[in-house]
């Protein structure tokens, strides 16, 4: 089973950053094979690595529902699907990235929920680590199509907004019953001190706080890779100590 890494936040707290950089710490440090996932519909990580957006999931639905008689004389619908989805995933140097996208038609995720789940399950036993950048909604969670979760990185900057968006994170996943081993809270953007009461309302423990750093604003305004962020960073060497903390 693939130990398994979910970021959540409010947007624009930098989940797909953060997300981007875990994946390139477990590449560069050699820990395993891994899985990326973009489970966020404003789909990016795979720009923010360096590789252009594929195929989505979300597409490969909507062209299942549009077009039924597609699939093959002899083939289930369930074994078509698993087929399709293992067809889109993203083959990079030294990571596989797959985007979930969301379907147009109405209704599409309700009838393959069950099959997705499944697929999932066997596509993420080939690896040893799977990286999921998550919508704030918790969408693909509540679903249950990522299975179990190793660890939550619930993201949050230092603004009340932003707390208060991981505090609801948090209530979504004890009202939703979503499995999660481990639970931890991440301040990005950090310039100032957080009153403790505040941290403490959120519910969740604080694993680390990552700089507000100069390198991530340029580079996200060239449009340019995370690959490119330098090791000495205060963003890469924040997330670096949180990576050593909660991989095994």
């Amino acid at each position: 089973m693939a130990y398994t890494i979910a970021i959540a936040g409010k947007g624009g707290t930098g989940k797909s950053t953060i997300a981007g950089i875990i994946i390139r710490i477990i590449k560069e440090k050699k820990l395993g094979s891994v899985l990326g996932i973009d489970a966020d519909p404003n789909s990016n990580l795979a720009e923010f690595l360096g590789e252009k957006t594929g195929e989505t999931i979300g597409t490969v639905l909507d062209e299942l529902a549009s077009h039924p008689d597609k699939i093959p004389s002899g083939m289930t619908k369930d074994r078509f699907l698993e087929y399709q989805v293992q067809t889109i995933v993203q083959e990079c140097e030294g990571f596989d990235l797959l985007t979930m996208g969301r379907p147009e038609g109405p209704g599409c995720y309700c009838y393959v929920n069950n099959v997705l789940r499944n697929v999932m399950a066997k596509l993420t036993k080939d690896y040893d680590y799977v990286v999921i950048d998550n919508e704030a909604g918790l969408e693909h969670f509540s679903r249950k199509t990522t299975g179990c979760v190793s660890v939550l990185l619930v993201v949050s900057d230092a603004t009340v907004a932003g707390l208060r968006a991981a505090k609801r994170i948090r209530e979504l996943i004890g009202e939703l019953k979503i499995k999660t081993q481990k639970r931890f809270l991440v301040i990005n953007d950090y310039e100032k001190k957080i009153e403790k009461e505040k941290l403490d309302s959120v519910g969740l423990d604080l694993i680390g706080r990552i700089p507000k750093d100069r390198q991530i604003a340029t580079l996200s305004s060239k449009g340019e890779s995370l690959f490119k962020l330098k090791k000495s960073s205060s963003f890469y060497e924040g997330l670096d100590k949180i990576i050593d903390n909660i991989i095994e």
